[in-house]
């Protein structure tokens, strides 16, 4: 491509809208790979999620359709359906269409989130072939639809209902994807973690291609997920250690389960999300965990 040298006004490209997410995917969601397409997914249920852990949300459920689409509904408080106040037009469609809206970025509406650093339903929207947005909330049922991010229809009252939640209907862009296609295993083994970290909620997945369908639920939370992670091993005790603790507004939960293998597993997580490279929390328990070994050993004479 020749280098045009003439710099000026004309040379400043201002994206206006999710024309950024579209130009660059792989600043919001990191790839276009599979792994980008599924963390389009975990996008969307995050935010039911986030109703979960607020005390809103008891059941999610997850339907891969066979057009290739994907709907996620929860039974939350729905999306408020009212006139945004500062932008003069629908809350739905400012959430579906402006990045870095939401409620979690005050501490109003949600003690605790795991999308707050995420990219959030914009961003899903905007790299969707199509999203249909279905709101149950206040006596009535709402619905909208957007094609590559922009809405087709107006935002509108389409029944009745006394139920809330939100359901959202979506088909990734192949024009952005390598893969439009989801892996009902990858997004099985998530929701299988999500539902031993919030003990309660029951999260079901179904595919209508290949007739498939399992649902999550664990009563007894991290303690119950790692038994799960420990089924084949041999144990050295039989019920797992389980530790619960408040300091301000941080609140922690540890599970620990010792076997016979030569290696350690430790599994962490900040509000839902898994911190696989580690991080002061973890770097912070096994410090703790160190001192206390070391200060029993030292008080018995056991070295």
């Amino acid at each position: 491509m020749e280098l045009n040298k003439d710099y000026s006004e004309a040379s400043i490209k201002v994206l206006e809208g999710l024309d950024p997410v579209r130009q660059r995917p792989g600043m919001y969601i990191g790839s276009t790979d599979t792994k980008g397409l599924h963390h389009l997914v975990f996008e969307v249920i995050d935010n039911s999620i986030d109703e979960a852990m607020a005390g809103f949300c008891s059941k999610i459920s997850v339907t891969l359709h066979i057009d290739g689409s994907i709907t996620i509904e929860d039974d939350g408080r729905g999306i408020p359906v009212g006139n945004h106040p500062v932008a003069g037009k629908p809350t739905v469609e400012v959430v579906m269409t402006t990045l870095h809206s939401g409620g979690k970025f005050n501490s109003g509406a949600y003690y605790a989130s795991g999308g707050l650093h995420g990219v959030g339903v914009s961003v899903v929207n905007a790299l969707s072939e199509f999203l249909e947005v279905t709101v149950r909330r206040n006596g009535g049922i709402y619905y909208q639809k957007y094609e590559r991010g922009n809405p087709v229809c107006e935002f509108d009252k389409i029944g009745k209902t006394n139920k809330s939640g939100t359901k959202i209907t979506f088909k990734a862009d192949p024009q952005i994807f390598e893969t439009t296609e989801f892996s009902y295993e990858t997004l099985a083994r998530r929701f299988r973690e999500l539902a031993f970290l919030n003990s309660g909620v029951e999260i079901a997945i179904s595919d209508e291609k290949d007739d498939k369908s399992k649902i999550f639920f664990a009563e007894g939370g991290i303690v119950s997920y790692i038994k799960y992670l420990n089924k084949s091993k041999g144990l050295l005790i039989d019920e797992p250690v389980y530790i619960q603790g408040k300091y301000e507004d941080i609140l922690v939960e540890i599970s620990l389960l010792y076997n016979d293998s030569y290696n350690e597993a430790i599994y962490s997580f900040v509000n839902n999300i898994h911190t696989d490279g580690g991080g002061t929390h973890e770097a912070g328990f096994k410090t703790a965990y160190t001192k206390i070994f070391n200060t029993f050993i030292n008080k018995h004479g056991l070295l």
